[in-house]
């Protein structure tokens, strides 16, 4: 098997990181506190080069490309809403809508239209559970009641792609305009300086997206394909860590001494390596079977699960090697453990996917030594 990257997905790693090499940590947290909360311009120069559009267009570019891509948003800890403002909900219109539908996707991959995937609601254990929004025939039209939160990308999106209960039953999957009757959002920042909403719809007219049927293995596939565009993003995360970190050790001293002249430091370093290399692993397969049409949610899980734990290692011995600077808002460091730990707990933390191969472990047959 193949493990290398094509002449064209090199290309794209290299635009990409070429694109973000001007996110500084002091130019990160000026974008994050002023308003979009991302940088206009690099938004522009991303739908520019495609990559607000990859995967509409399966022959084109698929899930490879995008953790190409996400491996170096990751690296940077771009606050840009690649994933769930564009690509996540992209694809899930792509493959569900009619034609008027998909003719969205122009806007979004020019970067003119912001999308939100609105789906996740309380009580919910990850992203199962019951979807308690409701949706209510009215006419020609539908109408929603109810409440979604985390709704990421929901403070300003101009779509949303609704989740609801359907009346005879099954979740159906509903397109509603940012300034519809009866929606109301309650704006916020994550403390990994995304942005996000909570999002009441009160009798709120909507569209349905394709037939208004169904969608549950629509939805399975679409929290399959974002959890791995998030995995990869982790990925290019714990690189730059766990290289802020070694490149520390070598130039901080102690006792007259580098920090990596201490044998116990530089174990600790190793062992990040290897915590790395196994999410990265698990990054690849995830993107692979997805690549060969393969959206089973417990290859998502796994990888889900060794990311989660990988993550937490990097990011708690990172903190841990730097000493009190690791914490603070002028060093990065503390910004990677952020956005880690918010990887680790989106669409369901490592705890949950455990749960998740447990509850299937029926499904394997016996392994006899």
């Amino acid at each position: 098997m193949d493990f290398q990257l094509s002449d064209e997905q090199v290309l794209l790693r290299d635009t990409t990181r070429s694109m973000l090499s001007g996110y500084d940590t002091e130019t990160r947290n000026k974008v994050i506190e002023a308003e979009p909360g991302f940088n206009p311009e690099l938004w522009n120069q991303l739908a520019e080069t495609g990559i607000l559009g990859l995967g509409f267009d399966p022959d084109e570019s698929g899930p490879l490309e995008i953790m190409v891509v996400l491996t170096e948003i990751g690296r940077r800890v771009a606050p840009e809403p690649v994933v769930h403002g564009a690509l996540g909900p992209g694809a899930l219109i792509a493959e569900r809508g009619d034609a008027q539908q998909r003719a969205l996707l122009d806007a979004v991959a020019e970067g003119a239209q912001i999308l939100a995937f609105a789906h996740t609601e309380a009580g919910m254990r990850g992203t199962s559970g019951k979807v308690t929004t409701t949706a209510v025939p009215q006419g020609d039209s539908w109408r929603l009641t109810g409440r979604k939160n985390p709704v990421l990308t929901g403070d300003r999106a101009d779509t949303l792609v609704v989740s609801a209960a359907l009346p005879d039953g099954g979740t159906g999957l509903f397109l509603v305009d940012k300034g519809a009757d009866g929606l109301t959002r309650q704006p916020y920042r994550t403390f990994d300086g995304q942005r996000g909403a909570q999002i009441d719809f009160a009798d709120t007219p909507a569209t349905p997206l394709g037939e208004p049927s169904d969608a549950t293995a629509a939805i399975e596939r679409t929290i399959v394909r974002i959890s791995s565009a998030m995995c990869a993003e982790a990925v290019g995360a714990m690189e730059e860590a766990l290289r802020l970190t070694t490149e520390y050790l070598k130039t901080r001293k102690q006792f007259g001494v580098p920090l990596n002249t201490f044998q116990t430091l530089t174990q600790r370093a190793a062992d990040m390596y290897v915590s790395l290399e196994l999410a990265r692993s698990m990054s690849m397969y995830a993107a692979m079977s997805l690549a060969d049409g393969n959206f089973d949610p417990l290859i998502a899980a796994r990888a889900k699960l060794q990311i989660g734990r990988s993550g937490r290692h990097i990011a708690q011995e990172a903190i841990q090697l730097h000493g009190g600077i690791g914490v603070t808002w002028e060093y990065p460091v503390g910004h990677y453990a952020a956005r880690l730990t918010a990887i680790e707990h989106s669409l369901g933390s490592s705890q949950d996917q455990l749960h998740v191969l447990m509850d299937n472990l029926g499904s394997y047959d016996l392994a006899k030594l």
